[in-house]
């Protein structure tokens, strides 16, 4: 087991005056699930609650955790789904963002699994189920295509925020929605150019890291995606095998 870090260590002893009971009680359960600390090359160092690891006082103390970002595009015209995360999350509430974005749990054995990212895929399959209500059959984890990993710190206000290396996953799939309202506000499909119209709309807020991936990576690697159609005019998410350099955790301001 991984020695626990002093920030980590300090970063426990600061909880004690922090109180959940004004947030949304299911919020405030999922808090107790534990993330899988990181040190800044996605070592992984250890493993603390939800709570500890959103909390700005601890992040400033550089307590980093492992994530993921995924994207499902509809196959037929490579559309990608969008949530709008639900009033009632802690952080980032009512934020437009990408098709699901959440954490591989040290709770659970199979999400620790590091070898050809199986652990952020098997997550990401089991968090499009409780967030959007999409069957895990419908998002087997072998189709998941890993690009890259990004290193990033947000805020969300002035008591939580996020500090993640991030995984970033595509998937293809024709998938059923049923969202989960504790967790999404509104969802739809986007075109390339509906979203970057919702981008330059002032009216729409968006998640920090879905704004990075969108600045640095995702129009080019949609222009990809929907060049390399199928005969039959699908695309198709593993096209995209060795589109980026995913051996190394990109750092991202």
């Amino acid at each position: 087991m991984a020695v626990e870090s002093p920030a980590v260590l300090a970063a426990r002893a600061a909880l004690a005056s922090i109180d959940l009971s004004g947030y949304d009680a299911e919020q405030s359960r999922l808090m107790d699930e534990r993330c899988i600390l990181v040190d800044e090359q996605d070592n992984a160092i250890g493993a603390v609650d939800k709570k500890t690891c959103h909390l700005m006082e601890n992040i400033d103390k550089g307590l980093l955790h492992r994530a993921f970002s995924a994207f499902v595009f509809r196959p037929s015209d490579g559309r990608l789904l969008l949530q709008q995360r639900a009033t009632e999350k802690i952080t980032f509430p009512d934020m437009w963002t990408n098709t699901c974005c959440s954490h591989p749990l040290d709770d659970f054995e199979e999400e620790k699994i590091e070898k050809d990212q199986l652990g952020v895929r098997v997550a990401a399959s089991r968090k499009l189920e409780h967030e959007l209500g999409i069957p895990q059959d419908q998002t087997p984890v072998d189709e998941f295509q890993y690009l890259t990993r990004i290193h990033y710190l947000a805020p969300s206000n002035g008591m939580w925020g996020e500090h993640e290396v991030d995984y970033i996953l595509f998937l293809t799939a024709d998938v059923t929605v049923h969202p989960n309202a504790n967790e999404i506000r509104d969802h739809k499909y986007v075109s390339k150019e509906e979203l970057q119209a919702m981008f330059d709309d002032p009216s729409n807020s968006f998640t920090p890291w879905f704004k990075l991936i969108a600045r640095d990576f995702l129009f080019g690697w949609w222009d990809q995606l929907i060049e390399k159609k199928g005969a039959d005019g699908k695309v198709f998410a593993k096209s995209l095998a060795g589109a980026a350099d995913g051996s190394k955790v990109i750092k991202m301001v």
